[in-house]
């Protein structure tokens, strides 16, 4: 059995820019992850590479997004006044204007592209982007942190070389960027597991939003309540997304693993760990098909790092100690951080808030089978458990 080929995309460059001292979104989390890996040695791997990588290039770029809203862009990229144009989503509190702001977004997504394209290409197993997984980011609109679809630009360049893309997103928030943009085609299927958008942002994501045309039932939407917590989520995942994966068979899978869903961090109120996420990304990995990771949301810096490297920990096949390395607790400690765990442990919330949880991903699970399963899993000859 030949050894697993794995890819870290990382430049220097990512530390460059600022969303805001304000701005929830800190960058900073990126040197985080890449330091606790380095502190666990997941750099210096026999089998993967770190790739640096370069922007993504308005080919590239118009393969999703409209020329008017790119060259907006750019305008207020280079501007040394404060910009804004709230019908492209620029300006506002969730997508400021900063300088360099083209030139990020564009590393972001090349970032994004070049992990594809290791897969694709040159035969990786998988391969990892911290810096993208930017969901939100419409065709000729900013929102939610989001102003490029890196996700998207990737996967229409796998989609014109003909392959199938399975799109999975365990973000807190709904993927609706990407679902949009794969609504009516067969060759994607998206699936997303999310909080309710009844009451968050970005109001969507239900179980009705299934595709259109040749994409009905392949946008596949998990909403969950507030307080679903590691048996809940993994009970969508396990009946939900895992089968439809398994049955979709895709040729590359490509998977946006914000670290938002845990309970601590600061913009969502779901209550999942390290033990649910862990094992979610080891199911992934188990069904061995090339696999691209994006990082995405994570508003708790400590929570983003750890669960990145245990993500990186598990492409690699390496199992890690689970109390932080003394050089990094002795690095975060000035900072006021005061973490010493890798790993948390399961989690169960409270009965009487998990009780409507509970109740709200069963019927979900149930409409998905009836609405979703017959179709996928009869067209790929597989049968629901």
């Amino acid at each position: 059995m030949r050894p697993c080929r794995t890819a870290l995309i990382y430049s220097p460059l990512f530390g460059n820019f600022n969303y805001g001292d304000d701005h929830p979104f800190k960058l900073q989390r990126n040197r985080f992850a890449h330091d606790l890996m380095d502190a666990y040695g997941l750099l210096k791997l026999p089998n993967m590479q770190i790739r640096d990588c370069r922007p993504a290039s308005d080919e590239q770029l118009l393969s999703f997004h409209d020329p008017a809203y790119l060259a907006r862009l750019k305008e207020f990229s280079v501007s040394e006044e404060p910009r804004a144009d709230f019908r492209f989503g620029l300006g506002d509190a969730d997508c400021p204007v900063f300088k360099g702001l083209y030139d990020y977004a564009a590393l972001g997504a090349g970032a994004t592209f070049e992990a594809v394209r290791l897969v694709e290409e040159e035969g990786f197993d998988a391969a990892f982007n911290m810096n993208g997984g930017w969901h939100h980011a419409h065709r000729a609109k900013a929102s939610g942190f989001s102003y490029l679809n890196d996700a998207v630009i990737a996967i229409n360049w796998l989609v014109a070389r003909g392959r199938r893309v399975l799109y999975l997103d365990i973000d807190a928030h709904h993927g609706d960027g990407v679902q949009e943009a794969y609504y009516d085609t067969d060759q994607v299927m998206t699936i997303s597991i999310h909080e309710s958008g009844i009451y968050f942002y970005p109001g969507t994501g239900f179980e009705n939003e299934i595709g259109e045309g040749r994409g009905k039932g392949y946008s596949v939407n998990v909403p969950l309540l507030a307080h679903t917590d590691d048996a809940i989520y993994m009970k969508a995942f396990d009946e939900v997304a895992y089968p439809l994966i398994a049955a979709f068979n895709p040729d590359i899978i490509v998977t946006q693993i914000g670290s938002d869903t845990f309970r601590t961090d600061p913009l969502t109120n779901l209550e999942i760990t390290t033990h649910s996420y862990c094992t979610m990304l080891s199911k992934i990995k188990q069904l061995k098909i090339p696999w691209v990771a994006l990082g995405g949301g994570g508003y708790d810096l400590m929570n983003t790092a750890r669960a990145w490297t245990l993500a990186w920990a598990i492409m690699n096949n390496v199992e890690l100690n689970p109390r932080l390395p003394p050089a990094f607790i002795d690095m975060i400690a000035p900072l006021g951080f005061h973490n010493r765990v890798l790993l948390d442990a399961p989690h169960w919330a409270d009965e009487e808030e998990r009780s409507p949880a509970l109740a709200a991903v069963e019927k979900s699970i149930s409409r998905i089978k009836k609405t979703i399963f017959p179709g996928i899993l009869g067209s790929y000859g597989a049968t629901s458990s």
